[in-house]
């Protein structure tokens, strides 16, 4: 009889930094965390820009916004985890942790987007937020239309921090 592991919070899992080293995202215990799936090549691209100023807003009061790359939209981020960082560095000076690709539904949704959905609902499309409090607890999610300083985002923000 094969053990079932029981996933209590966001901060059970492992998942890889872009470039490729283990994290746990247990870690980020204590800290409100906003859970973005972004793409270089996709229409809320800029958001990239908007996220960067929330995570400088609000990381000195426990903030961590935490980037994974997916192709699983139009294949609009078809770049290697070394090309995806590069442009996110290059093109919007992000500061913020970014995860290795991933897949946020489908057969190949990866394990954290497959909690991530069964407590909020399903990823719609790039940008999509997942908001998560000092416990790992999914509190809400954001779609993409909804801007990084969009005022419903900042006052759920806020009131978690």
């Amino acid at each position: 009889m094969a053990l079932m592991t029981v996933v209590a919070s966001v901060h059970d899992f492992r998942v890889e930094t872009i470039d490729g080293q283990p994290k746990n995202l247990g870690d980020y215990q204590g800290k409100v965390v906003l859970i973005v799936n972004v793409a270089s090549k996709c229409g809320f691209t800029p958001q990239y820009a908007g996220l960067e100023a929330l995570y400088n807003k609000y990381k000195d009061r426990g903030l961590v916004v935490l980037g994974f790359p997916s192709n699983d939209f139009l294949w609009q981020e078809p770049g290697s985890n070394r090309e995806i960082s590069d442009f996110c560095k290059r093109k919007y000076v992000v500061t913020f942790p970014m995860l290795s690709k991933l897949s946020v539904w489908g057969r190949s949704q990866h394990p954290l987007y497959a909690y991530l959905t069964a407590q909020k609902g399903r990823v719609t499309w790039n940008f999509n937020k997942f908001l998560v409090d000092k416990d790992g607890r999914v509190v809400a999610k954001f779609g993409s239309r909804v801007k990084p300083d969009a005022a419903e985002l900042t006052a759920a923000i806020e009131k978690l921090l």
